[in-house]
């Protein structure tokens, strides 16, 4: 599937998105009651970056926590956007946010951010270069230092286990009141569609991006979430293509 499809997909799910996920919203709060405490020694008046925003989930929670604090919302999918913006607005928050139809590598090459999300999108990019590509663009964004908390569904797919926590995983879905064809559907596209690459796999690609040593202080089935500081040192630029889709 390619950017194009993907953002489409994502276009005609955007209105029901959060509704077909009730069910399984206990993964997204906790995964933001935890982001709570990783973010909370950023300054009163924090630059965030939100990369494939979606619907806008994260950014709203810590919008109201944290009155200081502004943001750049990114995404892909017009759609998911729109949605994202119509959330913010209905809660009184969109004047501290900026919204950015598109991709983090056509926003300004400064380092203005002090911390970056970015939820259950860079396993959308398959090639491994491409997605440390990808997270180097957001390095490039981030004041050194700053924190990039960004989660991904990871596994060892070449493990024996790796087939039984597919199917609880399936199950879990399906317990969301997905329609079996759906829930067919995604474990295609498990295996043609998505990069699930192991825990140190993934820690190796952000840090070959430009970041200290990850820190995974989320997990919860196949998704893990990890929080890592931009490092110090002046970035290169890796040669690759950045592609990705949001959450």
């Amino acid at each position: 599937m390619d950017q194009q499809q993907l953002n489409s997909l994502f276009d005609q799910q955007a209105a029901t998105y959060d509704q077909q996920w009730v069910k399984l919203a206990a993964f997204r709060d906790s995964l933001h009651l935890l982001l709570e405490s990783v973010f909370r020694p950023l300054p009163v008046d924090a630059n965030l970056l939100c990369v494939g925003v979606g619907t806008g989930a994260e950014m709203a929670r810590l919008a109201a926590l944290f009155p200081g604090w502004r943001f750049t919302a990114v995404e892909p999918s017009r759609g998911m956007l729109d949605e994202c913006r119509r959330r913010m607005e209905a809660l009184g928050l969109a004047a501290r946010c900026t919204f950015h139809a598109g991709y983090v590598d056509e926003l300004p090459d400064v380092a203005s951010f002090d911390a970056a999300t970015c939820f259950l999108v860079s396993q959308f990019i398959l090639d491994d270069a491409a997605r440390t590509g990808f997270f180097h663009g957001i390095a490039r964004r981030l004041r050194p230092g700053a924190m990039l908390a960004s989660s991904d569904l990871s596994a060892d797919t070449a493990s024996p286990s790796y087939p039984g926590l597919l199917d609880v995983w399936m199950r879990t879905m399906a317990a969301g009141d997905l329609p079996p064809e759906r829930v067919v559907q995604m474990r295609e596209a498990y295996a043609r569609d998505v990069g699930i690459r192991p825990p140190a796999t993934v820690e190796a690609i952000i840090m070959a991006a430009g970041f200290d040593t990850p820190v995974q202080f989320y997990q919860a089935g196949m998704i893990r979430g990890w929080y890592a500081q931009r490092t110090s040192h002046q970035l290169a630029s890796p040669q690759c293509t950045l592609q990705y889709a949001p959450a």
